[in-house]
């Protein structure tokens, strides 16, 4: 095996309900994660009942496409 190039020093911290904060490394503010409307009706939640933002599986389809 060789040996480890990277490890990733992440953060991340509970807002409350789906949202959450993530201290990553480069950015100087947190990215914040949670629902929108398409994401919270899949979960039960009212549109409207939190602050819309975009969830980790949109992070992660944007990271694996860009």
């Amino acid at each position: 095996m060789g040996e480890i190039a990277y490890v990733s020093e992440v953060r991340v911290e509970r807002l409350g309900g789906p949202h959450r904060a993530a201290y990553l490394p480069g950015d100087d503010e947190p990215t914040i994660y949670g629902m929108h409307d398409a994401i919270a009706e899949h979960y039960g939640a009212q549109p409207g009942q939190f602050p819309r933002h975009a969830s980790t599986i949109d992070h992660l389809v944007g990271a694996a496409l860009g």
